[in-house]
């Protein structure tokens, strides 16, 4: 989870496409909206965007083609210039870095991955993994090394000498992802790494990449257009539409409370007792009696609990932490999608 102090802060940023989108920023009227700025022949990829990400946190964005997404997260990265605002990459303001401190940038502390691979055909697993390392410099045996490492925490060991026409989709995926941690990035970016895999190897890969997130911590930018995908993995989630972020909360947040009817259109068939967790629903001034029930359970995991209990008020803990007390018949709600 996320600490205070962000990694990533951008406020107020803009990319706009088109023939002068410098020029016509500077003078754009306050307020202007995405069909007006399309109508004066310019598209904003991305438009007033205020958000940030913390250490150790993973922030998926998602929304549908056109949405954004992409655009947003090539400027966290400075792949696209932003017109307007700013965007700061552990406190340095990335549109002021030469181009070499931005290489530099990127090379140490980003790591990332596409949705269509892009490994090299004639290299094999070991020498695809070790490319970036490579690029570093450094001398073929501690490459070689660090490449294996990754190679063993992706579950690939055994098919290092394979070349990627000989891996299954998913396999490719994983050596992907071992590429981009082989540098040991503090920041990663994925950008819909798994949209191109079938829907069991797709589940498998998200209970890989949970498990690495566990492991390692990074700070993460997801992007998905998959909203069961972005209940799983996120912390947050950033729903963006027409280059906007419409609202940007924890995963249970976005179910119980969409801030926007584009927002709730995502949510209206989501079993929301699969996603709010007891924490959520529990009142820091309430009381109850009893056993408590654990703060991270889901109120699908509470659903035999509920259903049993006579108490109107259910103590609720993380650990040995009290956090208040929740409403048996607001979670009861919640369980049958009232």
């Amino acid at each position: 989870m996320m600490s205070q102090a962000p990694v990533i802060a951008c406020k107020n940023v803009w990319k706009l496409f088109g023939k002068d989108p410098e020029g016509y920023y500077a003078r754009m009227p306050e307020g202007h909206g995405y069909d007006q700025i399309r109508a004066d022949g310019y598209i904003a990829g991305v438009k007033d965007v205020s958000i940030s990400v913390g250490r150790g946190e993973m922030l998926v964005i998602m929304g549908l083609s056109g949405s954004g997404k992409s655009t947003l997260v090539r400027c966290f990265s400075r792949l696209h210039d932003i017109t307007g605002g700013t965007i700061e990459v552990e406190g340095q303001d990335i549109m002021s870095l030469s181009e070499k401190d931005l290489i530099t940038l990127r090379r140490n502390k980003m790591g990332m991955v596409f949705q269509s691979f892009g490994l090299l055909p004639h290299r094999t697993v070991l020498d695809n993994v070790a490319f970036p390392l490579e690029m570093r410099g450094q001398d073929r045996h501690t490459r070689r090394d660090r490449a294996m490492e990754v190679i063993r925490l992706v579950g690939l060991e055994g098919r290092e000498d394979y070349f990627p026409r000989e891996l299954s989709g998913g396999q490719q995926q994983r050596v992907g992802i071992a590429r981009s941690l082989a540098i040991e990035p503090d920041i990663w970016f994925l950008d819909e790494p798994f949209s191109a895999l079938d829907p069991l190897i797709r589940r498998e890969m998200q209970d890989e990449f949970l498990r690495l997130q566990a492991m390692l911590g990074k700070t993460i930018v997801f992007i998905t257009h998959d909203f069961d995908e972005a209940l799983r993995l996120a912390d947050r989630i950033a729903i963006m539409k027409d280059g906007a972020v419409e609202q940007c909360d924890t995963p249970d947040q976005i179910v119980l409370n969409p801030a926007t009817e584009y927002v709730r259109k995502f949510t209206e068939d989501i079993d929301k007792s699969r996603v709010v967790h007891a924490s959520v629903l529990a009142r820091a001034d309430a009381h109850g009696e009893g056993a408590p029930v654990p703060a991270r359970a889901t109120i699908h995991d509470l659903a035999a609990t509920l259903v049993s209990d006579q108490r109107d008020m259910i103590p609720v803990a993380d650990g040995d932490r009290p956090l208040g007390a929740l409403s048996r018949q607001e979670a009861l709600r919640v369980l049958v999608g009232a």
